[in-house]
């Protein structure tokens, strides 16, 4: 095997797997079309939580949230190689939102954020670019192979 070939087996070996996880929800992009405000009229998201689609030019910061994130800077974070970790406050347990937190910490690197969400059918939804996991519960193997799958990757559309 010559140089060339060692160094791709290296690449390859190294480049993070992005394999279909089970329950995962794909849905079609609809652009990341920059917008004005979050109060601007755009069209509506396929999603919710949304997964791409129209959005404000800045970020909410990486990390725990209390508050709970506009779809339309959401989306931005997602442009961004970002994961969205809400959980709707109403249906999981107050005494599992620090687990919930510690576990999505522990697994995420940079681009993680966890917020509360009301309006929402899930209990706990992970959102990636095009990508929705729904929980009902905390599930820490579900939940890293969804970080660890997603996250980090730009979605940003080159010219």
């Amino acid at each position: 095997m010559g140089v060339i070939g060692i160094v791709g087996l290296l690449f390859l070996s190294s480049y993070p797997k992005r394999t279909r996880l089970p329950g995962i929800e794909k849905f079609s992009d609809l652009g990341n079309r920059h917008i004005e405000s979050v109060g601007s009229i755009h069209e509506s998201y396929n999603s919710n939580p949304p997964t791409s689609g129209p959005h404000v030019g800045k970020i909410s910061p990486w990390g725990i949230s209390e508050e709970i994130i506009p779809d339309e800077v959401q989306v931005h974070n997602l442009e961004d190689g970002g994961i969205i970790v809400q959980y709707h406050p109403d249906k999981l347990p107050k005494d599992e939102w620090n687990h919930l937190e510690d576990t999505v910490m522990r697994i995420g690197r940079r681009h993680v954020i966890i917020a509360p969400r009301y309006d929402m059918d899930h209990t706990v939804a992970l959102t990636a670019w095009r990508h929705l996991l729904s929980l009902e519960s905390v599930d820490e193997e579900r939940i890293r192979s969804f970080i660890e799958t997603y996250e980090g990757i730009d979605h940003h559309r080159r010219l």
